[in-house]
């Protein structure tokens, strides 16, 4: 999954009567607790029309497609916390895959159930970038630009190999490992994959 120069969805606008924000947020809601509950393959107009008790025009006077509602609604999720300062980079690190010794939220469910349609669809592929992607390599630039300042600097090179593979873990696990690890793997994950991915002679 990598970056997109799609622009942010919005609901899309329909000529009539204005739109009514509170039915816009009860069908991102309604559509959010499908794709938590039940994945992107449930997820279907007639579905959120009748749990919102709404028409299904009013969905696509704001949407024009299903995918659309959906990447409106992930772009608006904070899946990706920056953590505050350690004092170590190592710290950091684990601060940051704190959540990963939780079960997930009902965002990250939603997210995780768009795993793997997102790479035949541009309109998801866009909502995750806006929700993981690049918030997560802002907060990981921002740990190495920690780690500098405190004479730890991080190669550019190897700051790039640690966001390819927290990445590619955060995917890992919304789709594999989506019960709570104990911290003491967390910690080793850490130690072991991610420590050695940064600290290794270029």
């Amino acid at each position: 999954m990598t970056s997109t120069d799609l622009p942010a969805s919005a609901p899309h606008r329909s000529p009539g009567r204005p739109l009514s924000p509170e039915l816009s947020e009860q069908l991102v809601a309604v559509a959010v607790d499908i794709l938590a509950d039940e994945g992107w393959g449930r997820l279907n107009s007639d579905r959120v029309a009748a749990r919102a008790r709404a028409g299904k025009a009013g969905i696509y006077r704001r949407w024009p497609t299903m995918s659309a509602l959906v990447r409106h609604a992930v772009s608006g999720f904070d899946l990706v916390v920056c953590p505050e300062d350690t004092g170590s980079l190592r710290g950091d690190l684990v601060a940051l895959l704190q959540p990963w010794t939780q079960e997930l939220s009902r965002e990250e469910r939603a997210a995780a159930g768009l795993v793997g349609a997102a790479r035949h669809d541009d309109e998801l592929r866009a909502g995750l970038d806006t929700a993981v992607v690049q918030p997560l390599g802002a907060v990981l630039d921002e740990l190495a630009r920690r780690a500098g300042a405190r004479g730890e600097p991080v190669d550019p090179e190897r700051l790039a190999l640690l966001r390819t593979l927290v990445q590619a873990l955060w995917w890992e696990r919304y789709t594999a490992f989506s019960t709570p690890l104990p911290e003491a793997e967390v910690a080793a994950l850490v130690d072991s994959v991610l420590l050695p991915a940064v600290t290794a002679p270029v």
